[in-house]
């Protein structure tokens, strides 16, 4: 039985986390070509809490979140949570009843059409629409994928979401990576930059990663050629270049921005006669600041190319989702908050400490002790 009603934690508008209410609404009905999903688990992700305190600006002083469509689409009240595991209770017109059942992950894009291999107006279930920080949610059956693996459970599939692992991929397929090629990946240790290092190793090239020195055990583990210390940037080239054997690296995933930008484009120029092709810099992301001071004579003399990253494609989404069904992904989850504590989940996430590796799943409180209790975090 469906109930009428259903808990969601409602974003009411910007600011901190007092504007996210935990409360009672309306449960949702499938419409044409959507399944009704009852939740199991979904992956926090810093688009969250960057989108609910206005950090998405596309004009100087702006406050309200992107809108590459021309028109806002982060309306208020909403429900935030982009990568959403769960499984099919109820299907709507023009859905096989077969579904019913299933377990599944979100391919978390609102596509603007059906083009499978562009995306140039992104947005986002959580953002543009109602996600899954709630019992129940309704998505489009073509992008609620089925996930079979016994091996995995819900939370440690919805920490492979695709919030960060499309992102992850398209920042790789926008720089045209290739077998070999070595890859510097800042950020290494959150939920996009355990992705990259992961489809490096798949796609054949070679993953460096920036991070604190005590989470090097486990990046190496994951797939990492070496794990250089962010704490000492100003020896940071040298490092590179002993790791390396003197090479340049070949293209930067760049999750950090601000003043570090310009120090990752030095890993790549120091010597362009032992390259065989551009520098290429892939951005999604400013952890490190939203404003970095480079030259430009840098980039167009040293032809630099850039690339920006938000969303990915059908076909790469298509593309995971083979390869999380194939085993070739493995889940890097850190822990579990139940739905109602996400107050406690978001300090925790802008707080987290150096043993911080991976993803944090949100359990509806109904689900906790089946998806949620065996991966808690208890913290202070």
């Amino acid at each position: 039985m469906i109930p009428a009603t259903m808990k969601a934690m409602v974003l009411t508008g910007y600011g901190d986390i007092d504007k996210l209410d935990y409360r009672d609404v309306t449960t949702p009905s499938p419409g044409p070509g959507e399944v009704l999903v009852q939740v199991t688990a979904t992956a926090k992700n810093n688009t969250d809490r960057k989108a609910r305190e206005g950090l998405y600006p596309t004009k100087k002083g702006e406050m309200q979140s992107f809108q590459m469509g021309g028109e806002p689409t982060l309306q208020f009240p909403r429900i935030q949570g982009a990568d959403i595991a769960g499984r099919i209770v109820a299907v709507g017109e023009g859905v096989s009843d077969s579904r019913v059942g299933e377990r599944g992950l979100l391919d978390f894009n609102i596509y603007a059409n059906d083009r499978r291999d562009i995306n140039l107006t992104p947005d986002y279930f959580g953002h543009g629409a109602d996600g899954g920080y709630a019992e129940y949610v309704s998505l489009p059956s073509d992008q609620f994928h089925h996930i079979p693996n016994p091996e995995l459970t819900d939370a440690e599939v919805a920490s492979m979401g695709m919030c960060s692992y499309q992102t992850a991929m398209h920042m790789m397929t926008s720089a045209n990576i290739r077998a070999g090629e070595r890859v510097l990946v800042s950020g290494a240790s959150g939920g996009v930059g355990t992705a990259l290092i992961q489809l490096c190793r798949i796609m054949g090239a070679v993953p460096y990663a920036l991070s604190q020195q005590d989470k090097a055990d486990a990046l190496l583990r994951l797939g990492a050629e070496a794990v250089l210390d962010r704490s000492d940037m100003a020896s940071f080239v040298d490092r590179v270049k002993a790791e390396t054997g003197g090479r340049p690296i070949d293209a930067v995933m760049d999750l950090v921005g601000g003043e570090m930008t310009d120090i990752f484009i030095d890993t790549m120029i120091f010597d362009m006669n032992a390259r065989d092709t551009y520098p290429r810099l892939s951005i999604a992301g400013a952890s490190g600041g939203n404003i970095s001071e480079i030259l430009w004579t840098r980039i167009y003399l040293y032809q630099v190319q850039i690339f920006g990253v938000s969303h990915g494609t059908r076909e790469e989404a298509e593309q995971l989702m083979a390869w999380i069904r194939g085993g070739q992904l493995k889940p890097v989850l850190h822990g579990a908050f139940p739905l109602s504590e996400l107050h406690r989940a978001e300090r925790y996430f802008v707080s987290r400490g150096s043993n911080y590796l991976g993803k944090i799943v949100i359990v509806p409180d109904s689900q906790w002790n089946e998806h949620g209790k065996p991966y808690a975090l208890e913290t202070a």
